[in-house]
């Protein structure tokens, strides 16, 4: 073990509301998780909706200014919920970020009464779709060829659905 590793900090986050102020940083990650990828404009176009909300993941014992380690944007209409998309910042993957966004966005979609959530992964998101199945989400449909990757191959998005009954 390197005399370094005595002083490395294992990060640790906090899960806050998303806000307005947050996105820069939401899209940062989302640029580094999906092509294409959503704009800050373009998530504020969605976060200021009145059915739209969402959740950061923020370094509490970060050193300097605070460090985002991932989002999650879902909205809630009729007694439903969707997760419209989450990221974790590939430098913070497996750290339970995913989950705990996922969670704080499960709650928070039945709060506002939500009896289903619904989401759409791209098929070849293995690390995604076991999160999900994990959380207790099941396949309901599939879109085929609906993702487009940067190598032209298009994959199918998996529809998913959680009861929260």
């Amino acid at each position: 073990m390197a005399l370094t590793d005595y002083f490395a900090r294992k990060p640790e986050f906090d899960i806050f509301p998303l806000e307005a102020a947050d996105l820069p940083q939401a899209a940062a990650i989302h640029e580094l998780r999906f092509t294409p990828c959503w704009s800050d404009g373009e998530l504020h176009a969605l976060l200021v909706q009145d059915t739209v909300f969402g959740f950061i993941a923020r370094q509490s014992n970060a050193l300097t200014r605070p460090i985002t380690g991932g989002f999650v944007l879902a909205r809630v209409a009729a007694g439903e919920a969707e997760i419209l998309t989450i990221g974790v910042d590939p430098k913070f993957a497996r750290l339970g970020l995913g989950w705990r966004l996922m969670r704080a966005a499960i709650r928070e979609a039945r709060d506002q009464a939500a009896e289903t959530v619904f989401l759409e992964v791209d098929e070849t998101n293995i690390a995604a779709v076991g999160l999900y199945r994990k959380l207790g989400f099941a396949k309901v449909g599939e879109r085929r060829a609906y993702y487009q990757g940067v190598n032209g191959a298009k994959t199918a998005a998996l529809v998913m659905r959680l009861d929260l009954g």
